[in-house]
């Protein structure tokens, strides 16, 4: 038995609630995942798990032998990585789920620079805006715009994305501009729906004017998850959409968007980091996480709160 493959396959167990799961994500069978968390209760003499034809759960000793454990191999992986002081010598797979857009815009085409300065990182990027499960699915981090609402996960806050609200010179021509932003609730206007993931339904936005405030969801008859298709959805004429600047930008100044509203002034989108609690921060989720917060201090830099 490799007792170190043995613990990684023991806290993997813990951390999916399955030896199926476990296996999938360290790319080993079941059996094989099994025979490691056995043959590790045989050397320890101590049983770390329950097991029913159901669920996986972790005894009293063997939450304690976790967290030890999750310490240790933390500790070796620094031990490696202090090894040799050089960038280079970071190394290993992440794997990360961001956005759509944000990865199209401002992350892929970044991306040579970070693979300049750290060579050996690999990177799985997942493109989306759904939901993840970050340890079911052996996901190192998320990026994503909104507050974190899971609080079992760790996040830090790498952006702030400014909003404003945006329509096709089609639509314009064909409804007119809108004056007030509740025409978007009580009138023939439209907004495109962007469903949220958490929710499943188009976000309220918050806008500002001498004043007054409203929250503003608006009528809608096209929605989607995905804020590429958004993007297209609102350059197509279906409706006012919110945008962050970096979106907007190039379609703006082709004049394929016409920004509404401009008196206005949007809350910003808080852009969040964030990973699994137990999951070591490793060396090269380390320089990750402060590339991340380099390239989004170009583009959406972090808003202080004291400044108005």
């Amino acid at each position: 038995m490799d007792r170190i493959d043995a613990m990684q396959a023991f806290a993997r167990v813990v951390e999916t609630g399955s030896f199926t799961k476990a296996a999938d994500t360290l790319h080993m069978s079941k059996t094989s995942v099994t025979q490691l968390v056995q043959q590790l209760e045989a050397r320890l003499r101590v049983k770390l798990l329950n097991r029913t034809t159901r669920k996986v759960n972790v005894t009293a000793d063997g939450a304690v032998y976790y967290e030890r454990v999750v310490r240790l191999l933390a500790d070796m992986d620094d031990a490696e990585t202090s090894l040799s002081s050089a960038s280079a010598s970071v190394r290993g797979k992440l794997r990360v789920d961001v956005p759509s857009p944000l990865a199209r815009m401002i992350l892929v085409p970044a991306l040579p620079g970070f693979h300049a300065r750290y060579p050996d990182i690999q990177i799985d990027l997942g493109v989306s805006d759904r939901m993840v499960d970050l340890i079911g699915e052996n996901v190192d981090c998320v990026v994503r715009g909104g507050k974190i609402t899971d609080h079992s996960l760790m996040a830090r806050h790498v952006g702030d994305l400014q909003l404003r609200a945006y329509a096709a010179p089609d639509y314009l021509q064909r409804e007119g501009v809108p004056a007030h932003p509740r025409e978007l609730e009580d009138s023939h206007h439209r907004i495109v729906g962007f469903l949220w993931s958490r929710t499943g339904k188009p976000f309220p936005y918050a806008m500002h004017r001498d004043g007054e405030s409203v929250s503003v969801q608006g009528r809608y008859v096209f929605a989607v998850d995905d804020g590429n298709a958004y993007l297209a959805a609102g350059l197509a004429g279906l409706g006012v959409l919110w945008l962050p600047d970096y979106m907007a930008k190039a379609h703006r100044a082709a004049g394929e968007l016409i920004p509404v509203f401009e008196d206005w002034r949007f809350d910003p989108m808080p852009l969040y980091l964030a990973f699994p609690p137990n999951r070591h921060v490793s060396a090269k989720l380390r320089v990750f996480i402060d590339w991340i917060v380099e390239v989004m201090a170009q583009h959406a830099p972090v808003v202080d709160p004291r400044k108005p």
